[in-house]
């Protein structure tokens, strides 16, 4: 399928397959993430980062329930909505933690002192 788009002035950079550590370097510097990756919602929001996802469901509908992840399906304008919408929320939003504080660690471990 053509994108009938150049992108050569844009910000949006297009690369090769990478690996985990890659993967992970590239989260922690990018703006905003645009998967159809299950995995990569969830690596996006432990990030810090807004998610744009290119299926119409996902595993993870906390993330959308709570904004952090708009489902765009395929389709081009949604695609380019959700974008828009996610660039205009700004990072405050992620002080809201959905999976804790990640001191899981230190409640167990005083549980275990105390038994």
């Amino acid at each position: 399928m053509a994108l009938n788009y150049d992108f050569s002035n844009s910000k949006i950079c297009f690369i090769d397959p990478v690996g985990y550590l890659e993967i992970v370097w590239l989260l922690k510097n990018c703006k905003m993430v645009m998967t159809d990756s299950g995995g990569l919602q969830k690596e996006a929001y432990f990030f810090g980062k807004y998610c744009v996802t290119m299926r119409d469901e996902t595993e993870w509908v906390e993330l959308v329930e709570n904004g952090f992840n708009l489902l765009a399906g395929s389709d081009h304008d949604r695609i380019l909505q959700s974008v828009k919408e996610l660039q205009e929320k700004g990072q405050a939003c992620f002080e809201n933690r959905l999976y804790g504080k990640g001191d899981a660690g230190e409640k167990v471990l005083k549980v275990l002192q105390t038994a």
